[in-house]
This record gives structure tokens, sequence and C-alpha cells, in this order.
């Protein structure tokens, strides 16, 4: 039905034998489902005058990878999907989907080519998730609408994909946030498109529940030969999961690559500055800053050492064991029994020739919160640049 122009290509054994010419895993060359010439995307306001969001943006988006859009709130992400979703036009330039035009192809063509899966919630009444999933199958069922052996094996080889086979038969009302985004992303995989494009699909989901949500539609793109596009605000969970990176700044330039070339690059930094936060381009994520609380020696390992060290950080306390000449408090994590058992473990804290012993990290942040560090952050302030201390609080 589609054949994917690629160099070699390997089946995937899982798919029905009808369709397994469409679900092939790409190994050499990717050929561009998705292109953009030239695009401004935006507002016409009358006929003369309009609002330009992002202009003159040459993309693609390329089979069998997942490409991630990010930017703040604004920048107008929303309105570039729309755009290349053809549900709003462009105001200038071209959109190619699968070597065609948008605007050239019919409804049907479309729809067999391109699939959506949106935040905004649908009544779908008493339907079942094997009946929502069916509806993928309408560009391909006849005026009747029934569904042939061939679309029934295309929607449970979808809802298998997704590890949604179990939810088949319960009511998609009944389902959780995360059961039915699994079930809206197995119609969308039904219509067997060559592009799935994704608005927020991690919105309304727990922290696990995004992740799983990441790696299934990873594992999708790699399986199926899928190109997807999806927008996300999950920063954290795109940086580990694209293959590449969309970013479109309030500026309304959009920087394209992969997530690691975007971080060295200053890019992500300048596409969600502000007063208050800053991104850390060495863990990559953001950082709240907050006032110098003190400085503090660690020793210690492990585990127990990670999250000691987050919780000072927390409280706007520098860990620094390599400055010299800075009055410190110092932190010793003791291990309390013969292995490294974090369950076991106490913190000693000295300062001024005295020690005191905490049995739990949050303990000792208390009892770190009494001693008067005002002196010390002084002192801090008087040898150390601004821009170090910053640093030292990220």
């Amino acid at each position: 039905m589609i054949d994917h122009k690629v160099a070699k290509i390997q089946r995937v054994e899982k798919a029905p034998a009808r369709f397994q010419k469409n679900w092939q895993v790409l190994e050499d060359v990717r050929a561009p489902v998705l292109r953009t010439e030239g695009l401004s995307i935006g507002y016409r306001l009358s006929r003369r005058a309009e609002r330009v969001v992002a202009a003159d943006l040459d993309v693609q988006v390329e089979a069998g990878e997942m490409v991630c859009l990010l930017g703040p709130n604004g920048a107008g992400k929303s309105t570039l999907m729309r755009t290349l979703a053809g549900l709003q036009p462009a105001l200038s330039g071209a959109v190619w989907l699968d070597g065609a035009l948008i605007e050239s192809l019919s409804a049907s063509e479309l729809a067999r080519r391109l699939s959506i899966v949106l935040t905004d919630r649908v009544d779908v009444g008493n339907l079942s998730a094997f009946g929502l999933v069916s509806l993928g199958r309408h560009p391909y069922t006849n005026w009747s609408g029934g569904l042939s052996e061939a679309d029934r094996a295309a929607v449970l080889w979808a809802l298998d994909a997704v590890g949604a086979t179990p939810l088949a038969h319960r009511p998609v009302l009944e389902l959780s946030d995360g059961e039915r985004q699994k079930v809206l992303i197995a119609r969308a995989l039904a219509q067997e498109p060559r592009l799935i494009l994704l608005d927020e699909p991690t919105a309304f989901l727990d922290l696990p529940r995004r992740v799983e949500m990441m790696g299934v539609l990873r594992a999708l793109a790699r399986e199926t030969g899928r190109a997807i596009l999806l927008s996300t605000h999950d920063l954290d969970l795109a940086l580990r999961s694209a293959d590449r990176l969309w970013l479109l700044g309030g500026d309304g330039l959009l920087h394209a690559g992969a997530p690691e070339d975007l971080v060295l690059s200053g890019a992500f930094e300048r596409a969600f500055a502000s007063e208050r936060v800053n991104f850390d381009a060495f863990s990559g994520s953001f950082r709240i800053e907050r006032p110098a609380a003190g400085i503090v020696h660690l020793h210690g390992e492990g585990l127990a050492r990670r999250w000691t060290e987050r919780a000072l950080e927390r409280e706007g306390y520098c860990v620094d064991n390599e400055r010299e000449g800075v009055p410190a408090a110092e932190i010793v994590i003791d291990p309390a029994g013969p292995r490294w058992n974090r369950a076991a473990a106490r913190w000693l804290l000295r300062r001024d020739g005295n020690e005191q012993v905490f049995e739990t990290i949050g303990a000792l942040v208390r009892g770190l919160k009494k001693f008067d560090f005002s002196e010390k952050v002084e002192l801090l302030k008087s040898r150390t640049s601004k821009r170090e201390i910053l640093k030292c609080q990220d």
C-alpha cells in the first residue's frame, strides 16, 4: 500500500502479512516524509495585514525518526503543528508530505499519509477501545464503514504495538489518561500513515506514564518506519528520547538538530532564558536561581551523596570541596556499617569544632539552617565573581 523509499529494509515479524511491507525498519537511507521550504506561519488579519509567527522555515522529518518540537509558551508551536497538518493555511512557502504538496492532496489522500493525535478530549460515547481504534481504518473502508479481515488485523496489530491489547473491549470512558492516550495513538497507527503528529501526548500523564509513552513512540518510529513529530513541554524527556529537536524560540527562529548539538551551541539555553531560571548544560536540566545560603564541604560516595547534594543545592548551599580559604561547614556521610547501605547511613555535620549526627537528610538540612552563614557568604562574595557564585548555586 505504501512503499518506503529506503536502500535497505528488514521486515517486522509481528505485523500481519498483508501489512509487513508497510511496517519496516529503516537501516541506511531515510527519506524525508515531511519537508518545508521557506515556510512562514501565522495569521492573516485582513487582506493586507498579517501577523507572522515564524518565517523561512526549512526543516524535515525523516522516516523512522522521532522529532520533538519544543519552545516557550507563545512561541508558535501549535500554529506550526496546525500548519503542517493542513488545518491552517501557511502565509507563504510550501509543506511537502511524502513527496506531494499538502494542499494538493484530497481529504482521502491526506488521511492515508497523515494522522493526528490531539490533547483535546473528544466524547466517544460508549465506544470500546477496539471501536475507537477501528475509526482509524476509515480511509480504507467502503461506504458502509464495515471492517474487513485485513482491517481487523490492522486494528489488532495497532493495539498490540502500543501495549493496549488488554484494553480492547473496555469502554474508553473507563480508561485512565495513560490508557486512553495509548488507544488514541493506536487509532493513529491503524490509519497506516507515513507521518503521525501528536500535540502534547504526555500532557495529562504522571511521570512514569510520560516516560513510558515517550518510549512507546520512539519504538514505534524505529520498528514501523513511521515518522513521528510531537510537541511537548517535557524538556528532559525530549532531550533523552528524540532523534532530533525543533527548537522554536520566542524570536520566531527555529533551530533543528540533535539534542546534544542544540545544547552545546547554546540554542537551548537562549530559547528558555529567564530571570530566575537557568539551563545547566552539564546536567541537561533547569535550575532555579536562589540566594547563596553558604558553602559546605561534602565527603561521601554513592547514592547517598548524590541525594545529599540535591537537597543542599535545593536549599541554596554550594557544595564545593575544592575552594580554598573560604570557611565552610563540613558534612561527612558515614556508612555506619560494613557495606555502603543508604538505609544505614548517617550524616555528620562538623562546624566550628563541633560535631552533630543526623539520621536523615531532612534532619541534616534543618540542622544546617540553624547555622549562621552570613559572614561566610559575604566572604565568598568578596572573593568570587557573581558568575561563579551563580554557577556554584546551579
